[in-house]
């Protein structure tokens, strides 16, 4: 099962990760059957990060093979590629996990700590699930674009046509390369008083430089995007993650313009649980319908058919088991405080508690 979140185009966009409000409730609030509740299955939270590219060509483009012996392309271009890929998981209810905690007399039972879908969190315990913080993305402040005309002297201005115009610009460009040549080397005119003046100097000239040769070379921008792709593992096996086109970007999964991301799964088989003996395959008296889930261990594999991207680790409880604790845990002299892993439903701790 996978989502797609689309940013807009050059703002910085991340996966909005749902922050768990905690349900406490106490005995007194639950129904004479008792509190249903899910334990977790493990959502793998992929950040695929995607850089854009525009080039535009040059006003002069045609005249860099003739002038600065540059094939500068003459037709704007928009390509995209990977160069990053981060993965989080996240813990969603499963469904095929639904149990009700039998809330009785014979039990002590005082609250019930859930997240807002329904997730068991823990018994006898006030907590907050784990936030998972979405991952951001800010872009660095981007300079304001320099502007060509600003640089260009009154003869290149007045060029009658556009090859007088090369010439000119040309020859500005190679006048200025001329003149930081003999800055570093001591030889101008006019040396600076200091290095300080020099420096500035030698930034000033770079700044003509850049501004007249994207005449003839051309603009590059890049921006980059982070798209999260929400991605379910259910079965051992591969699949199509997500497309990504170099000339369109992020497409749809059946969208055989974009070349092929897969994620093949394999299960590391690390969940194991010790078979019940005959008499305890009996009908439990203290069984209150309390359950945890026991992961294992899952390997993501995301590639193309024929490169590895990156491997990510995740425990997944739906490929592992779930246990039975038994409700003698929760005596009427003696109680227990459990608290329950949020992302895999796995018991993180059990403490002792005396009933007052």
């Amino acid at each position: 099962m996978r989502h797609f979140h689309f940013p807009k185009p050059l703002v910085a966009c991340c996966a909005i990760a749902c922050a768990a409000v905690l349900q406490c409730l106490p005995c007194s609030a639950q129904t004479v059957e008792g509190t249903t509740y899910y334990l977790p299955q493990a959502l793998a939270r992929f950040t695929v990060k995607v850089e854009k590219t525009v080039y535009q060509p040059g006003k002069l483009a045609v005249y860099a093979r003739q002038y600065f012996k540059v094939d500068a392309p003459q037709q704007s271009a928009t390509t995209y590629r990977l160069i990053g890929l981060d993965m989080t998981q996240v813990a969603v209810p499963d469904t095929a996990k639904r149990f009700t905690l039998t809330i009785d007399r014979k039990h002590s039972v005082r609250k019930v700590s859930r997240d807002r879908v329904g997730v068991l969190l823990a018994i006898n315990a006030d907590v907050r699930p784990d936030d998972v913080s979405p991952q951001t993305f800010t872009p660095a402040p981007r300079p304001a674009p320099l502007n060509p005309t600003d640089y260009m002297s009154e003869d290149i201005l007045n060029a009658g046509s556009m090859a007088k115009m090369a010439e000119l610009t040309a020859r500005e460009i190679y006048d200025i390369r001329d003149s930081r040549n003999a800055l570093n080397r001591g030889e101008a005119d006019f040396m600076p008083k200091d290095g300080a003046q020099l420096k500035t100097m030698l930034a000033n000239l770079d700044t003509q430089e850049r501004a007249l040769t994207q005449l003839f070379e051309g603009t590059t921008t890049r921006d980059t995007a982070w798209v999260s792709v929400d991605y379910l593992p259910r079965t051992e096996g591969r699949e199509v993650l997500f497309r990504l086109s170099r000339w369109l970007g992020l497409v749809d999964n059946d969208d055989l313009a974009g070349e092929p991301y897969y994620v093949d799964v394999r299960d590391n088989h690390t969940a194991s649980v010790a078979t019940p003996a005959d008499d305890e395959k009996k009908k439990d008296k203290n069984d209150i319908g309390l359950r945890v889930s026991v992961p294992s261990k899952i390997t993501l594999t995301v590639g193309t058919a024929g490169e590895t991207v990156d491997r990510f680790e995740l425990m997944a409880p739906q490929f592992g088991v779930v246990e039975k604790l038994s409700g003698a845990l929760f005596g009427k002299k003696q109680s227990s405080r459990l608290l329950l892993d949020p992302l895999t439903g796995a018991i993180r701790s059990i403490d002792a508690i005396e009933v007052k």
